[in-house]
């Protein structure tokens, strides 16, 4: 009984799956691949949602009330007032969820119904997603997902191979190899074999390790090692493969990818936390109140009230023996009579009222036409409706780069070639430059049979240097031909070519568009065909590239001669250049400094010319190298070092990886908001780093950009704190400060316009490498604006960047102007980027909060190579310790966790994958439109819940506390001043229907306003528009409403005669007026409240003051009231207008005058920009930011453009012959190399003299003895770029004639110097 099976052991230590037997796998009982991220079923959807409706605590306050008010004796109002508005909300938020459920439902069922080729007693048939089980033997097709984790049996590709895409786990574009065992390969894609294929698989339990597997396949009676290039994860795309058949080894929740979603949170807003702190507080105070008021009622009855019983008598349950106990049991139960009098303070319709706003305001965002994407005919669409308020209230944005900022889409945009640049194209009669768009006319390429019709390029003058085989153009586009491991295939007759990186097939697809064409390779020869002439080479080395060399070479020999051509890194490539070119490297590193101000993806071109003698005797020290058993790796760098020396500069190519429309615009202008940006991505650092800066993420403007790379924990503290210390330093010395203020308030001469200096660099290093303080810098930069330099506008500023957007300058009393403030650039900082190894000690609790203090004083955080589980756990860390309101934003799988652990998640719609869009709470189609979404209607939203609550608070405050004044004077009694049934449809049809407008429509700017003065989003960042503060100071307002709303009537109508010699002084008559005079005052006070009318505004103010006065006639009159003709008669006297008057006025004066003291003295900055909407100021950055190729052709970096997307490997998959469609043993490279070959020639390759295969190489790339240090592998020293002159700035301040001109001289220059000579910050 105490012992377990052996399936049960297995079960709880590994996996065991056997292929095509379903019998034995179902006994361990895995999940099958059904995915459900839905909540309820119809059978659990009424209790689990009543469950989590009533955790909310002010449902679970009104449901005891509605008990309390079944008790007779205590309630003096019906339950129908509480228990009708209480069902209401219930309903309305189940079915708010019952329809946010089904689009869940709606959503899995799309994914489980797709269809995948499963393997059915020897016959593929078509099977859903949901009913593929563990052990089955599934086919995939070219493009198609993967539907589970399968591991490989058999390809369509030579060696077992495969080719995935992994973008939807890890955001990578370029492809991975996948290989099978070799043991399996037999199987082809026989259909009986593959039935009868029974090997049994061990393997590791489920988890959410990406790059590890571990397993072993029992086979035949052997045994073979499983690892990760034998699994196939669900989410990746199979490219580049006809067919290929695996063994499902994880299905549904225990795939990687689901292991990596994390779990669905319930989410709540920063306003539902405070709403539900606030009511705690209320709850307290109405104790409080109710306490106070029956110790007050058992005084009262003890002392006066036992003397009234003839006209009150005590109920019947209250002894009467004895007055103490007595007025003690009355007190008790006053207690429970005022807690359901006084409720309305904390008024059920309050959530209904939410509810219903929040409703309205999702879709405002889901008929938005400005987020609509006319491609793809996609709105964008809010998910949930529960969380707008908190888009106004973002503080971290974590998004992901491939597919979200990026397009996925490379294009060869410019090069240099001999130092000369090309891809501009100019006016030939004004010689300006060309703005390039849609409507420019490309190069016509139609001559060239193998041109891409998608391809564009409008520099006609590059096409025509080829033609006229202009030497250099032609070397350059041969190197881009021949050096590569991209492979050619012909399908239905047109020329294909499979890339493993995006990067590589847009320079061979330029090449081939310019007349260079890559044809066709063995694993010992390449062809290609210039100009219609075929050229083949023999390939005698691939060096292949890797993260540390950042370069590739290929050697290839042509006829008698040897010649090495290499691309990469420009820093790189540089160091290997042969001495006599300083004039051509000048001018290429110009074009390349200003490639990479463009945001474009560089790479440099070299050749080398090598004699056959040398080459000789290079492959025989090569040879022993490779040879050598002892430190063969770092012998084989050695020898590449060697032949990648002495060459000839060809030049540079320049590909832009797309980016999403307005995305540099969008990150900019939210950035102005004050919400801090981070990029996770599984990229590459290289590239990543490249769309920073090509997306504006990063400037050259920025003090330092941090690398942390480090592989321990030791050094990674290590480069923290050495950060640490570069900002302590900066912020030492940063100009700005009262210093400087002083300096000018006591040189009164000083020139207004500006003045621009230089900083020295803050730090340098000793001997020893550690990081050591400069004295002070003798100069700073200091840029004073005077407002009275812009004359159009009166004084008035030319920016809405900071708080006081138009009082940069100020007249004092006597007329004189007060120190200008110091405006510091907002572009200068820092920035920092972490690599995925490194990012797991930074998360360790020893370090992360170090790492935290150094990320939060950075402008911009960028984090590469990082896991989906990563993203969610920097995205919990920052959660949890700065306690900010975050968003995450993602298109693919491996941005599900990320997605699901943010306060907000949104996800990208309209591209291949739907897991991001699936777990979101808002869908976009294009990242430009989150500026929107939070500028505008995320703005919106918080201001108009904020001020909702306010009014809210104010209105019901106002009216509930009329009762507790009238308690002083009904013996504290319970005893209300309001009709019972005024007191049930107060807020539901006489305030509710304005209050709700103002929720829904309500605006302080309009949207374009929104967007152009990005700091209009300031107030949502720190909670002001509604907090305690604000909390407190509704409930004082309300309360100081009631006194005067009571008192004034009170002491009129008290002992008050009508002149007709009626009495006035009765208990009907004053709730009537105080009533009325109560709707009349909300009416007031909410036309005040309303900054936007619309005619929903208009219907609903007027209409409910008028709709009082009929429902009230109605009630009374037709239905029979009890206050029949009190309100009637009491409107017939004069008293009760003037009454009404002297009321309204006291109440409205203090409001009118707090409102325009404000406006007048601390006016905010949308009361500022409706002030001056008519003098159109326009936003500094909405115009300055935006990525126009004008404005992008005036900037210079000298950091550099490098980013290659790249793998190592390929270069041995092609020389060893794996990688070709033939096997290896069917190559032999022809006789006659270097000859001109006709096409039928070309055609028969395989029939010439077979020559030995060149030996593949090995190559490494962990043991490199030089490592780039943090900052320098980003940019050069390029001393001579930097020029700052001590002689253009006078002693007494003001700058020289000649100030303008320098400036105007360096525009070209990058204003960011290297670390270790000069750092020129501009603030």
């Amino acid at each position: 009984m105490g012992t377990k099976t052996q399936p049960q052991l297995a079960k709880d230590n590994e996996r065991r799956i056997r292929a095509n037997d379903k019998e034995f796998n179902s006994q361990f009982k895995y999940h099958n691949n059904y995915i459900k991220t839905s909540k309820y079923t119809l059978l659990t959807f009424l209790p689990f949602n009543l469950l989590e409706q009533f955790q909310r605590l002010a449902n679970f306050y009104f449901l005891c009330l509605l008990v309390l008010q079944l008790i007779p004796a205590i309630s003096s109002l019906t339950p129908v007032t509480t228990a009708i508005p209480l069902i209401g909300v219930l309903t309305l938020t189940a079915v708010k969820d019952a329809y946010d459920d089904i689009q869940r439902h709606l959503s899995d069922s799309q994914v489980n119904n797709r269809k995948s080729k499963t393997l059915r007693n020897g016959k593929l048939v078509e099977a859903k997603w949901s009913d593929v089980q563990v052990g089955d033997v599934i086919r995939l097709d070219n493009n198609q997902f993967v539907a589970a984790d399968i591991m490989l049996l058999t390809t369509s590709e030579p060696s077992g191979l495969c080719f995935i895409e992994t973008a939807e786990l890890d955001g990578e574009t370029n492809l991975k190899a996948k290989q099978c065992l070799m043991e399996t390969t037999e199987l082809g894609e026989q259909h009986d074999l593959l039935w009868s294929f029974n090997g049994e698989i061990i393997c590791e339990r489920p988890n959410n390790l990406l790059n590890k597997f571990e397993g072993t396949l029992i086979w035949r009676n052997q045994r073979f090692a499983l690892d990760n290039d034998k699994i196939l994860l669900r989410g990746c795309v199979l490219r580049n493969t006809q067919w290929c058949y695996g063994v499902v080894v994880f299905a549904g929740v225990d795939t990687k990818l689901m292991q990596n979603s994390g779990k669905t949170q319930f989410k709540s807003t920063g306003v539902d936390r405070l709403l539900n702190f606030i009511i705690i507080g209320i709850v307290l105070f109405l104790i409080s109140i109710c306490a106070f008021f029956a110790l007050a009622c058992a005084i009262w009855e003890g002392l006066i009230g036992q003397h009234f019983q003839l006209y009150l008598p005590w109920e019947h349950i209250i002894p009467q023996e004895m007055v103490a106990s007595g007025a003690t049991v009355i007190g008790l139960l006053v207690f429970f009579s005022y807690a359901i009098v006084l409720n309305t303070v904390v008024p059920i319709s309050l959530y209904v009222s939410v509810e219903v706003i929040r409703f309205a305001q999702s879709f405002l965002i889901n008929w938005d036409e400005e987020m609509y994407y006319a491609r793809t005919q996609t709105y964008a669409k809010a998910r949930t409706t529960t969380l707008n308020e908190e888009l106004g209230q973002i503080q971290y944005i974590f998004s992901d780069k491939t597919g979200t900022l990026t397009q996925n889409i490379m294009t060869f945009n410019k090069c240099s070639i001999n130092g000369r640049t090309y891809g501009d194209v100019y006016d030939l009669r004004t010689g300006e430059l060309i703005e390039i768009t849609e409507a420019l006319e490309p190069v016509d390429f139609s001559a060239n049979p193998h041109h891409e019709s998608d391809f564009r390029w409008y520099d006609r003058t590059l096409l025509d240097a080829v033609r006229s085989d202009e030497p250099h153009a032609h070397n350059f586009f041969r190197l881009l031909a021949i050096c590569h491991t991209v492979m050619a295939e012909t399908v239905d007759g047109r020329l294909e070519y499979q890339a493993q990186s995006p990067d590589e097939a847009a320079l061979v697809s330029a090449a081939r568009n310019f007349g260079f064409v890559f044809r066709s390779r063995t694993p010992n020869s390449i062809t290609i065909e210039v100009m219609g002439r075929l050229e083949e080479y023999e390939l005698l080395h691939i060096l292949d590239f890797n993260n540390v060399r950042k370069r590739m070479s290929v050697i290839l020999r042509r006829g008698n001669s040897v010649v090495l051509y290499c691309k990469g890194a420009d820093n790189v490539i540089y160091d290997r250049l042969h001495g006599g070119q300083e004039d051509l490297k000048a001018r290429t590193q110009d074009h390349l400094n200003k490639f990479a101000g463009e945001g474009l993806r560089t790479l440099v071109l070299a050749e080398r010319r090598l004699t056959e003698q040398y080459y000789n005797e290079w492959r025989l020290r090569q040879q022993e190298a490779a040879l050598s058993m002892d430190s063969r790796e770092q012998k084989l760098n050695v020898m590449y070092e060697e032949v990648e020396s002495d060459m000839q500069l060809l030049g540079v190519t320049a590909i832009e990886d797309k980016l999403q429309d307005g995305v540099p615009k969008s990150i900019a202008n939210l950035q102005s908001a004050g919400i801090k940006i981070w990029v996770l991505t599984g990229d590459k650092q290289e590239t990543a780093i490249n769309i920073g800066y090509s997306c504006q993420l990063l400037t050259d403007e920025l003090v330092d950009v941090f690398i942390v790379d480090g592989s321990s924990v030791e050094e990674v503290e290590k480069q923290l704190r050495q950060f640490k210390e570069s900002i302590k330093i900066f912020d030492r010395f940063r100009p700005g400060g009262s210093e400087t203020l002083n300096q000018y308030n006591s040189d009164s001469s000083m020139d207004p316009m500006g003045v621009a200096m230089t900083q020295t660099s803050a730090f340098m290093q000793d001997p020893n490498g550690s990081t050591i303080p400069q004295p002070p810098p003798a100069i700073s930069v200091v840029t004073f604006r005077w407002d009275a330099k812009i004359k159009d506008n009166k004084g008035g500023p030319d920016s809405a960047e900071c708080t006081d957007l138009f009082g940069d300058a100020e007249k004092s009393e006597d007329g004189r102007r007060t120190a200008p403030s110091v405006v510091v650039d907002e572009s200068t900082g820092f920035a920092l980027v972490v690599n995925g190894h490194s990012l797991v000690h930074c998360l360790s609790p020893e370090l992360e909060t170090k790492f935290l203090d150094i990320a939060s004083q950075c402008k911009a955080v960028i984090c590469c190579r990082v896991t989906p589980l990563q993203k969610a756990l920097v995205v919990e860390l920052i959660k949890r310790a700065k306690n900010a309101v975050t968003l995450a934003i993602g298109d693919g799988a491996n941005d599900v966790s990320m997605i699901k652990a943010a306060h907000i998640g949104v996800g990208i719609s309209g591209q291949e994958g739907l897991q991001a869009v699936l777990s979101s709470d808002y869908a976009i189609a294009q990242f430009c439109y989150l500026e929107r979404l939070l500028l505008v209607h995320g703005r919106w939203s918080y201001y108009r819940m904020c001020k909702f609550l306010r009014y809210f608070f104010y209105k019901n405050f106002a009216f509930t506390l009329c009762h507790c004044w009238y308690s002083l004077f009904c013996g504290f009694s319970a005893q209300t001043v309001f009709d019972p049934m005024f007191i049930s449809v107060y807020n539901l049809f006489y305030t509710s229907l304005p209050v709700l407008a103002l929720g829904v429509f309500e605006q302080d700017v309009s949207d374009k306003h929104s967007l152009e003065y990005p700091r209009l989003y300031a107030p949502g960042l720190k909670s002001e528009l509604f907090n305690i503060r604000e909390f407190i100071y509704s409930v004082l307002h309300g309360a100081f409403t009631s006194l005067i709303l009571f008192l004034i009537p009170y002491g009129v109508y008290k002992d008050g005669v009508s002149h007709n010699g009626y009495i006035l002084s009765d208990h009907m008559t004053l709730g009537a007026v105080v009533a009325t005079i109560l709707i009349v005052d909300n009416t007031a006070q909410i036309s005040l409240y309303t900054s936007y009318w619309t005619i929903v505004n208009h219907i609903t103010i007027w209409g409910s003051l008028i709709w009082y006065f009929v429902l009230d006639y109605f009630y009374n009159y037709v239905i029979g009231g009890p206050y029949v003709g009190s309100l009637t008669q009491a409107m017939m006297d004069l008293t009760f207008w003037m009454t009404m008057l002297i009321t309204v006025v006291m109440l409205m004066a203090p409001v009118l005058a707090y409102k325009f003291y404000l406006l007048d003295v601390h006016p905010s900055l949308s009361d500022k920009i409706r002030q001056r909407s008519l003098k159109k100021v326009h936003s500094r950055v909405s115009s300055d930011v935006r990525r126009t190729p004008s404005s992008r052709r005036g900037r210079r970096s000298v950091r550099s453009g490098y980013a290659f997307a790249h793998q190592e490997g390929f270069g041995r998959l092609i020389t060893s012959g794996k990688i070709m469609h033939k096997m290896p043993q069917d190559f032999a490279f022809p006789l006659g190399l270097g000859t001109k070959k006709t096409q039928a020639l070309h055609n028969n390759l395989g029939d010439g003299v077979t020559k030995k295969q060149t030996p593949s190489i090995s190559h490494n790339h962990n043991n490199i003895s030089s490592k780039n240090n943090n900052n320098t592998n980003l940019r050069h020293n390029h001393n001579n770029q930097i020029h700052s002159s001590m002689a253009d700035i006078r002693h007494d301040g003001q700058s020289s004639s000649d100030m303008n001109q320098g400036s105007a001289s360096t525009d070209e220059l990058s204003p960011r110097a290297p670390c270790q000579d000069l750092d020129t910050i501009n603030l």
